[in-house]
């Protein structure tokens, strides 16, 4: 018989009207204004929690709820005013080993939350904050990975008693020098082997081996530069407490950081950008010959000269023992014997094992601290933008190793809020190469407010405009259209919402450009069902023919549609893929609806029915 379903398809169709709808429903409830409660090194535990609540509760606030989950602590507050206030407190409070964070919590019910449904996120656009457009510093990740090669291949001529004049590096690569021919070429037949990533010349005239790097290592280095830069990024803002984060990769070089919600944007910029890290060295010699060679300017063949904070001179030794990369945790902390500020340092496997060999070997031996920084600055004079890279290195810490220790330490010689930064930057990672910050944006959260209301107002609109229009027009069927055109709003939330998507002003659009297309199918198929009519066919071949006949050009259409919003997911960036985004899923979502849907509604009105007219 014409026109009539099978059951399955009305119970799928039930079945996926219900889902939808429960997994749409969280982004009816708002949000609540809260303030996020971390620790800096534990995870918060339930004393943690009483005590968060009496600071709050001693400034005569009233707390919505609180949630205790993963370590940290959300408490709720009915308007931002409570929020703000409480916020104050809780910083002077409970101190600065605390992260305190300002946050817009989903006010979702418990039975909603059950389900693991939840709301869809709000961009930075929307909810307002900060965007950093970041570009990493290539040369100078080729310039890191140079140096560990020259340091390794320092130590690998070392280990093969292979004698040399000198290793450097200059702009053109990396040069070693050898007394004697015979010399060069052992190392010419050995280098090869055990440096795959290099490629060698040798020069017997000179008696020089020149290398640099293949194609294919500066190419993996500067992805890994990226990868690394990100994941060190993103452990930063972590510790920054800032909710719901955007970190992405654009392009080849370059990072994007968006933080919805974030105040403190100096902070913010002098957390992102940092590269500070640590070397620790063996010092060389007594402190009458340091004094000699900052006033001679010679030092001896395996020293470096550097200077403390107070202008003294250090002499350390060139071979490293461990860097910050060694680092797996680190906390601000009080030195127990002076009561002055200190950094707690615990080191990996590798790295621990290097700092006892060393200690055992050296006890009585001054050992001393680089921090070393890194920095890119740009200065513009007239239409001319040049950028400098400095790198600031100076001992911070020189003291005589008193017994062996490994994985555990603590260096002093730092200020008090310094110490809490180089924690931070530690325990987060150090940055594989420099990033500079090329654009801000700062978006106030009361352009969010109107971007959202008017964001809000424009879907509304356009979805009444296109009911009434259709209501209007088609009559009857225009109202089964207009049921699925809301069906496939819904759909598209609660897929969205699933997703955990970041909803912006280009996805707003995605979603009003879909209201407008998902209607395109159905005025295809009544436009069709008109024409069987006219042509004198039934009533319910007419339906059916419409629907059959209309299939293979709704299908052309939102195919062809949907290939170019891939294209503009693929190659788009930031607010592009948010609207490709929201225009794909909102084409598959109203395929159905539009096909499935109303053909659902018109069989169960019509099949099976002796009818004479059609509302249409």
């Amino acid at each position: 018989m014409l026109n009539q379903y099978p059951l399955w398809k009305y119970i799928l169709l039930a079945v996926v009207l219900f889902f939808a709808s429960i997994y749409a429903l969280p982004n009816l409830f708002g949000e609540d204004p809260a303030v996020q409660v971390s620790h800096r090194t534990k995870s918060l535990v339930e004393e943690d929690k009483l005590a968060v609540v009496q600071a709050i509760k001693q400034k005569g606030i009233t707390i919505k709820s609180t949630e205790l989950a993963q370590g940290r602590l959300l408490i709720r507050f009915d308007d931002t005013q409570a929020q703000l206030i409480a916020a104050e407190a809780l910083k002077q409070a409970l101190g600065k080993q605390y992260l305190i964070a300002l946050n817009l919590a989903p006010a979702t019910p418990d039975w909603l939350r059950a389900l693991n449904a939840a709301p869809m996120y709000l961009g930075l656009d929307l909810r307002g904050g900060v965007h950093f457009l970041m570009e990493v510093d290539m040369v100078a990740a080729i310039k890191r990975l140079e140096e560990s090669l020259l340091s390794d291949i320092r130590s690998y001529l070392r280990e093969e008693k292979i004698r040399y004049r000198g290793v450097r590096r200059d702009d053109q690569g990396l040069h070693i020098n050898f007394r004697e021919l015979a010399h060069l070429q052992q190392a010419s037949e050995e280098l090869p082997r055990q440096f795959g990533d290099l490629q060698f010349i040798n020069n017997e005239e000179t008696l020089t081996i020149s290398a640099t790097l293949n194609d294919d290592a500066i190419r993996k280095e500067k992805k890994s530069a990226l990868q690394q830069n990100i994941i060190t990024l993103r452990n930063r803002v972590n510790e920054l407490g800032v909710a719901e984060p955007v970190i992405q990769q654009q392009g080849s070089s370059r990072i994007v950081v968006q933080l919805p919600g974030i105040q403190d944007t100096t902070g913010a910029k002098k957390i992102l950008g940092a590269t500070a890290t640590l070397e620790f060295r063996m010092a060389e010699g007594s402190r009458a010959e340091w004094v000699q060679a900052a006033k001679t300017g010679r030092t001896p063949l395996n020293s470096t000269l550097y200077y403390e904070r107070n202008g003294d001179p250090v002499l350390l030794s060139r071979r490293v023992i461990i860097t910050g990369d060694q680092i797996v945790d680190a906390a601000s902390t009080i030195d127990s014997q002076n009561g002055s500020p200190a950094v707690s340092i615990r080191l990996n496997s590798k790295g621990a094992n290097k700092m006892g060999e060393t200690t055992r070997d050296n006890i009585g031996n001054p050992m001393g601290v680089i921090f070393i920084e890194n920095k890119i600055e740009t200065k513009k004079k007239g239409d001319t933008i040049t950028k400098h890279r400095t790198t600031t290195k100076e001992v911070i810490n020189v003291a005589t190793i008193r017994g062996q220790f490994s994985n555990r330490f603590q260096i002093t010689g730092l200020e008090s809020q310094e110490a809490r930064d180089l924690a931070l930057l530690l325990r987060a990672g150090s940055l594989r190469a420099p990033v500079e910050i090329i654009e801000e944006r700062t978006v106030g959260p009361s352009l969010g407010k109107d971007n959202i209301e008017k964001g809000f107002m424009s879907v509304v609109i356009g979805f009444c405009l296109v009911l009434i229009f259709m209501a209007v027009y088609y009559k009857g069927f225009g109202l089964i259209a207009n049921v699925a055109l809301t069906a496939n709003l819904v759909i598209i939330i609660a897929v969205l919402s699933l997703l955990q998507a970041t909803l912006t002003l280009p996805g707003i659009a995605g979603i009003v450009l879909t209201v407008g297309m998902a209607v395109d199918a159905n005025v295809l198929i009544f436009e069709r069902i008109k024409e069987e009519i006219r042509n004198g066919n039934s009533p319910q071949a007419s339906i059916h023919s419409g629907y059959e006949k209309a299939f293979s050009t709704i299908t052309d259409a939102n195919v062809t549609t949907l290939l170019a919003a891939i294209v503009l997911f693929t190659l788009g960036t930031g607010p592009v893929k948010g609207f490709a985004i929201t225009l794909c899923i909102g084409i598959i979502t109203s395929m159905f609806t539009a096909i499935v849907g109303t053909r659902a509604i018109v069989n169960l009105r019509y099949g099976n029915h002796d009818i004479k007219k059609l509302s249409i």
